[in-house]
């Protein structure tokens, strides 16, 4: 079978014929029809990810496809269900095994090129706005790169949940994608004074940050007492360092979130989490977004996208359309 294989990291992923996976016990072989791209693609690629795979690695975290073939001891999944899968990798392959426990039957209404971006943005803003940070209807919440992969799903959740969302983006198309999504107040970040503008808007509740510096301490400075700051990712390349004094003097409270890291600690919450989203999809409160769909033989395409920062939403590249 066709895959993007990482062989080194550091060095472009290419398509390459290999072996199909082998079927184990508790698993099912689905063929995949779509897989979602992440920016945590791109830091894998470069050996800055949370977790270091061994190589060579088949690429793509998050799939969405239709069961072939069911292992021994699987129940409930069946060969002919549409399902979506997060993988951590293998999705970038005509063909994946993965376990059961990691698929999610779809909505017969849901496309493949939607399911397949899902998982990972919708799971993680879920999660850290449910979950983590409790945000509450009529809080104010502020999403820096809000027009990116789990930037806009926290647009789209925090107004589906009742928050005024204050959306940050560069420039007036992404903005735009952003209002679209929900978003009430939106900023250009392009020679933006953020404290100021957030002063002058009344300050927030809740900060959803997957970029880092230099947005990142102006957006915590900017919190109103007993404020949550959600720490997704840094897309801007710069960890931020906050000084602990401003955290004791507005009882301040920095909150992690590694999305992938309940599949390990905590697999029912993400669980149940997925489910609840499902819910939302099916009602018509979340509808996602993706800009671009491209064939596997464009793969570098696409992660040129990202690290460009060109798309908004989704990229998600189609594997198999007749899967």
């Amino acid at each position: 079978m066709r895959a993007v294989i990482l062989n080194a990291l550091g060095t472009p992923p290419k398509l390459e014929e290999i072996d199909t996976p082998t079927l184990a016990q508790g698993e099912v072989r689905v063929s995949i029809a779509a897989c979602g791209l992440n920016f945590a693609d791109l830091l894998m690629v470069e050996g800055r990810y949370q977790e270091r795979p061994d190589l060579p690695l088949v690429m793509g975290m998050e799939v969405a496809g239709r069961i072939t073939e069911v292992g021994e001891g699987v129940t409930g999944l069946e060969p002919g269900m549409r399902v979506a899968a997060f993988l951590g990798a293998g999705g970038l392959a005509e063909e994946v095994c993965c376990p059961a426990t990691r698929c999610l039957p779809l909505p017969d209404a849901m496309p493949m090129t939607e399911a397949a971006g899902f998982l990972v943005a919708y799971g993680t803003s879920h999660l850290a706005l449910a979950h983590r940070a409790g945000l509450r209807r009529g809080e104010t919440l502020l999403v820096l790169g809000a027009a990116g992969g789990v930037g806009l799903t926290a647009v789209e959740i925090g107004a589906a949940m009742g928050a005024r969302v204050i959306a940050v983006a560069r420039g007036a198309d992404k903005l735009a994608v952003a209002q679209a999504a929900g978003a009430t107040e939106c900023l250009d970040s392009t020679g933006l004074d953020l404290r100021a503008a957030l002063k002058e808007l009344g300050g927030v509740d809740v900060v959803y940050d997957a970029i880092g510096e230099p947005l990142a301490t102006p957006a915590l400075r900017a919190l109103r007492p007993e404020g949550r700051f959600l720490a997704i990712g840094f897309a801007g390349g710069e960890v931020p360092h906050f000084p602990a004094n401003i955290l004791l003097v507005k009882n301040l409270t920095v909150i992690g979130l590694y999305w992938g890291g309940y599949l390990k600690f905590a697999p029912d919450t993400l669980t149940g989490s997925l489910q609840s989203l499902m819910a939302m999809y099916e009602a018509g409160a979340i509808r996602p977004h993706v800009s671009h769909v491209l064939p596997l033989e464009q793969v570098s395409d696409g992660f040129d996208l990202l690290r460009q920062r060109k798309s908004t939403g989704k990229v998600v590249i189609e594997v198999n359309s007749d899967a």
